[in-house]
């Protein structure tokens, strides 16, 4: 019977391309499903046989213990430089956009809180 391995709703191609390469070259027999026309249905990578299905999830599990390190890294490293993104750098970069987005947030709350006051 078929097993989900991986959703790929959300996931950045790069990673999608990864674990497909990860598993066709450790030999795990795959298919994948796509989100269809109307984009309702769930797009994943899927096991065909369940006797992989311990050395596929160690595999994942190791490829993705990897990613989240490399990323941890690569967030340290910005941070360090000076070149992360925070409020204030979004706010530089497009300030009407912030501006709007927390004129949106602020009506959003007072109309909420409104009922209670």
């Amino acid at each position: 019977m078929a097993t989900i391995l991986f959703k790929l709703r959300n996931v950045p191609e790069d990673e999608a391309e990864e674990v497909r390469s990860l598993f066709e070259k450790n030999g795990i027999d795959t298919y994948e499903t796509s989100a269809g026309n109307w984009k309702i249905s769930m797009p994943a990578i899927w096991l065909k046989d369940d006797q992989q299905l311990l050395l596929a999830k160690k595999l994942l599990q190791e490829y993705q213990q990897g990613r989240y390190q490399r990323a941890r890294e690569e967030y340290e490293e910005q941070k360090q430089q000076g070149r992360n993104r925070t409020m204030w750098s979004n706010f530089l970069e497009s300030p009407l956009k912030v501006t709007l987005y927390v004129g949106f947030i602020t009506i959003v709350i007072y109309l909420s809180l409104q009922l209670f006051i």
